[in-house]
């Protein structure tokens, strides 16, 4: 339903770019190109570098969890080798100590991936603006009426030397200087 929405609005811009601008071929304000902003954010050095933090991040995350998994399953093989030996009271407590720490796990598991989207969508968030920055300078410089991004509208077809992606990522890596921490 949202693509069906998203082409409906494409259509819709272009029909109205097309009715309002002139109609000559040699008028630049007619023009229109094609950018891949998922290629954009994962190709330019900052989003490689983004990446890579995010990696860090991820990485740290998944060995906490990996080491809970392995106290977790190390703490079930040793309940099951007891079971036989062990009086009911003390069977019903190391069950429900197991599985509160599994419901930890499970909360750590949660937390952590909220924590990870969360910082996702933190590293999107910076970039984003700047490389828009870079889209609309060369928008503007070039006289383009439109630059679409096929990554987040689908165009069923488009001509591949319209896409001006590899130019947007250079002038992104020439002119983006990163934050200072």
């Amino acid at each position: 339903m949202k693509r069906w929405k998203y082409s409906l609005i494409v259509i819709g811009l272009s029909f109205i770019a097309g009715w309002f601008l002139p109609a000559s071929p040699a008028s630049a304000q007619g023009r229109i190109a094609f950018i891949d902003m998922r290629e954009v954010m994962v190709s330019s050095e900052a989003g490689k570098r983004a990446s890579e933090e995010f990696k860090r991040t991820f990485d740290r995350e998944r060995e906490i969890i990996q080491a809970r998994e392995a106290e977790l399953k190390k703490m079930k093989d040793d309940l099951d080798r007891q079971r036989t030996v062990l009086s009911e009271s003390a069977l019903r407590e190391r069950e429900t100590t197991y599985q509160r720490r599994v419901r930890d796990y499970q909360i750590l598991v949660r937390d952590s991936n909220e924590a990870l989207q969360s910082r996702d969508q933190e590293l999107t968030k910076t970039l984003l603006p700047e490389v828009l920055k870079v889209v609309t300078a060369i928008g503007e410089r070039e006289k383009y009426a439109m630059i679409v991004d096929i990554s987040s509208v689908p165009v069923a077809y488009y001509a591949k030397e319209l896409d001006i992606t590899k130019r947007i990522i250079d002038e992104f890596n020439r002119t983006h200087r990163p934050a200072k921490r």
